[in-house]
């Protein structure tokens, strides 16, 4: 099992990594899904709606894409992409550090993988209950 973080032509501070894929390693175990691999390439606003454009038909700016690369749907095998363009900008409009932002929008990604959705109000609801409980475990 391997978790990743790479840059990619963006500069982004990501400190105790260790701690964080101790985290996410847990998360997945407390949702009961397999986690083969897992990669996080944190990027520009440009860089992810190319991706958005290209995979997904979608002609918007995102902070996040998720895929599931694995052909077992019990093991996951994903690519999480982050705009750390919309990680600063959205920092700043919900008034809560970088450092907060940047890892609610990690464990956002993780829990897609986990299998929640964000589409409908109440699963929305739901997806954001489960990045609060995720930033208060993480941060205490």
């Amino acid at each position: 099992m391997a978790i990743q973080f790479t840059a990619h032509e963006v500069k982004v501070s990501l400190k105790e990594r260790r701690k964080l894929k101790t985290f996410l390693t847990n998360l997945f175990e407390r949702e009961g899904q397999g986690l083969e691999s897992l990669h996080y390439i944190f990027c520009s606003d440009a860089y992810l709606l190319e991706i958005n454009k290209q995979f997904l038909q979608h002609d918007t700016y995102t902070d996040i894409v998720t895929f599931e690369m694995g052909e077992d749907p019990a093991i996951t095998e994903g690519e999480i992409y982050i705009s750390i363009d919309r990680v600063l900008e959205n920092a700043e409009k919900f008034q809560v550090s970088v450092n907060q932002e940047l890892h609610r929008v990690i464990f956002h990604g993780a829990l897609h993988l986990c299998g929640y959705k964000d589409k409908s109000k109440t699963e929305n609801e739901l997806m954001r209950k489960k990045e609060d409980e995720c930033l208060k475990r993480y941060f205490v």
